[in-house]
């Protein structure tokens, strides 16, 4: 069911409390409105995934306009999809029903309990009008994933198939029928020539279009978490997907930073904006801005106060909602992670202002002190 917080505690964790935890940081730039050009304002519900098995459902505005803080959470829901045993990353709003999104899980059920063997891996949807899921799907991880520390993160469409994409090892992308939520076909990268362990943390969207499927994939050829901070995107067939077969039809490599112990570039979800322009591919310590024709990188959106894990844009192309994972005090005062938004400039290549939590006012009441983000959806208004 959809739980809610009360209008009063919402209004006043905005008010206050809210806002110090960690909305405003060190990290400040922003920009200035032309004098007498004031930009579009946007307001929607987001729809962000989180590891309690849960979607922050965050009605929001945003307003360029201002320099300090963009992004304002008017008010703050809990979509529940199972809790504990539903940790998500994934959240895909249906094209043709807006009412309706997608999911998968990100862990088996069975993660919180170190002694368990075996558990299910779960895709399903949701009614985004009552809360209520729909379809909820469990299956055993498959055989040739022989590391299942990380499953579903990414995901694309077609009018008829849902595709979450895992980030096991071996990675694959899974074709369900949209209506029955029944399995049809599942695709491992052995037609692209990929070898278990050459990639790793695979992701995918598909194009405005829907005839192309981007899958990326982080190049490891050293083996598996050996991050080089370099990243593959393959475009696929969508009609061939469907079928489960790999047709490539173009490949590029974008670079970034090895991992190391302060941080490095892994890629994760990704958006492309509505007219098919641009490609916006979150790196955890940067986002990039890409040429979706060509592939060419036209910004790298670094540095961040936060890992980037999503970026979501807005309906004309102008700007993108950033999902950051960022080191804040929790309500104890102790050292925790919050899960914040940043305000992109597409057209400025440039972030504005400071970031806006959309975890911790929830998280106080239910005296949770850490919040694990990833991805997210939403309807604009």
């Amino acid at each position: 069911m959809k739980k809610i917080l009360s209008t009063v505690g919402v209004m006043a964790l905005i008010a206050g409390a809210y806002f110090t935890l960690s909305t405003v940081n060190s990290y400040t730039p922003v920009t200035k409105a032309e004098a007498g050009m004031m930009k579009n304002t946007y307001s929607g519900t987001l729809y962000v995934a989180g590891m309690g098995g849960h979607f922050a459902v965050a009605d929001v505005t945003v307003d360029p306009n201002n320099a300090s803080n963009p992004i304002s959470v008017n008010s703050l829901e809990m979509l529940d999809i199972g809790g504990s045993t539903h940790p998500t990353h994934d959240a895909r709003i249906d094209v043709n029903d807006r009412n309706t999104m997608y999911w998968s899980t990100y862990k088996l059920d069975t993660w919180k309990d170190k002694g368990a063997k075996g558990g299910n891996l779960h895709v399903g949807k949701s009614d985004l009008k009552t809360g209520e899921v729909i379809t909820d799907v469990a299956f055993p991880a498959p055989e040739r994933s022989v590391w299942t520390g990380a499953n579903y993160c990414g995901s694309g469409q077609s009018q008829n198939s849902f595709m979450p994409v895992s980030m096991a090892n071996e990675g694959y992308i899974d074709v369900y029928d949209k209506k029955t939520m029944k399995l049809k076909h599942r695709v491992f990268f052995d037609d692209l020539g990929i070898k278990a362990g050459e990639t790793t943390f695979a992701h995918g969207i598909n194009t405005p279009d829907m005839k192309k499927f981007l899958l990326t994939v982080n190049h490891t050829p050293e083996g598996f978490t050996k991050w080089t901070g370099n990243t593959r995107l393959i475009y696929l067939d969508m009609e061939a997907l469907e079928q489960g077969k790999v047709k490539k039809l173009a490949e590029a490599m974008i670079t970034g930073n090895p991992k190391d112990a302060s941080g490095g570039t892994i890629t994760f979800r990704q958006f492309f904006t509505n007219d098919g322009k641009y490609l916006l591919q979150s790196g955890a310590d940067r986002g990039y801005l890409i040429d979706a024709e060509t592939l060419k990188v036209l910004d790298e959106i670094t540095p961040l106060p936060g890992e980037n894990h999503d970026i979501m844009p807005t309906p004309d192309g102008k700007y993108a909602i950033m999902t950051l994972r960022e080191k804040a005090k929790d309500f104890e005062g102790n050292d925790s992670v919050d899960g914040t938004l940043l305000l992109y400039d597409i057209e400025g290549r440039k972030t504005i202002g400071n970031t806006t939590s959309v975890c911790f006012a929830c998280h106080k009441d239910e005296g949770v002190g850490k919040a694990i983000l990833c991805g997210l959806d939403g309807n604009w208004k």
